[in-house]
């Protein structure tokens, strides 16, 4: 199983049902408590109910877009440290840019692979006091 607190609660926001359930899939088989949300309002009561250890969030969503969603959870003091790996099918340096100034510690491209996922979660998974 890993050392202890190395499963982290994760949740994946984004509209395309392929992209979370390929997400899911990738962190469950690292050994990760999955959460999904389809859009940005889903996500807010869903980080209210699971207080997740980190994030990913699409950009290019309905209603409330991924730099709106990070914002507001960032406001909230309750949540400001939790990270958040925003995802972009665009690698564009503009985007990387908002989003850091959304509270984004990461930034991912579309679509992703397993690894890169993990080596994600891993790289805030080591800076998670336990």
């Amino acid at each position: 199983m890993g050392t202890a607190g190395s499963a982290l609660k994760i949740l994946v926001i984004d509209d395309s049902n392929t992209v979370r359930q390929s997400a899911e899939m990738f962190l469950r088989q690292g050994g990760h408590e999955v959460f999904l949300a389809e859009d940005g309002f889903d996500a807010l009561s869903k980080v209210n109910d699971h207080h997740p250890d980190m994030i990913f969030c699409d950009i290019l969503m309905p209603r409330l877009d991924g730099y709106q969603t990070c914002a507001i959870i960032k406001r909230n003091p309750n949540f400001e440290s939790i990270p958040i790996v925003m995802l972009s099918s665009k690698d564009g340096v503009f985007d990387k840019a908002r989003g850091r100034m959304v509270g984004a510690q990461q930034y991912l491209t579309k679509p992703f692979v397993k690894d890169a996922l993990l080596q994600s979660v891993q790289h805030f998974a080591g800076q998670k006091t336990v």
